[in-house]
């Protein structure tokens, strides 16, 4: 097992950040959640409120208007060196989390697929694992989170350049949970 990193951010989406008809969708980061922690499962993520509910991520198979109804990408994982690289290009728009991924994790270089071809585990501080993530595929970046990263409409040649870069995992990685557990922040993640 290789560390990666620690958990800094957790979240949820409440609904979709894509919003409207093609090809006029915009991206709206309003509906993420930070939460201090997480239930992961092989159906999606819950994510603890402030008053102590349980509130459905919208890739939960079981949200009314659930974007997962396969179960093939209930949990989503980033990582902060990711956004490092977009803030450098795309500006101080990019900010933490504002990919709506549902974990962020503090690293110091990029992760790519084959580094997590195994999965990831979620460790306790005290040692205690507590969950696994099988990492199905990259987030291909979408024209809408292009669009607002960018700040709006751009010419047809800087969306495309926008888009490769984003590519690869920049924009992270969709999971599926192998168990299930509670993930909060401080807890430890390596590739398994």
């Amino acid at each position: 097992m290789r560390e990666l990193g620690r958990v800094v951010r957790l979240q949820i989406q409440r609904s979709s950040l894509k919003t409207g008809e093609k090809p006029h969708r915009v991206y709206d980061t309003v509906p993420i959640l930070t939460v201090e922690r997480l239930t992961v499962s092989p159906d999606g993520a819950l994510g603890e409120a402030d008053h102590g509910a349980w509130i459905v991520d919208v890739h939960h198979r079981m949200h009314p208007s659930t974007k997962n109804p396969d179960g093939e990408h209930g949990i989503s994982l980033g990582f902060t060196a990711h956004y490092d690289l977009m803030r450098a290009r795309l500006g101080d728009r990019i900010t933490p989390g504002c990919a709506g991924e549902n974990i962020l994790v503090q690293s110091g270089a990029r992760v790519r697929m084959e580094d997590l071809d195994g999965g990831v585990g979620f460790v306790t501080p005290d040692g205690r694992e507590v969950v696994r993530l099988h990492v199905l595929q990259v987030a291909h970046p979408c024209r809408p989170f292009s669009g607002w990263a960018l700040g709006g409409v751009v010419e047809t040649a800087v969306l495309k350049e926008t888009l490769q870069f984003l590519e690869d995992g920049m924009r992270g990685f969709y999971c599926v949970g192998v168990g299930s557990g509670i993930v909060a922040v401080g807890d430890r993640v390596v590739a398994l």
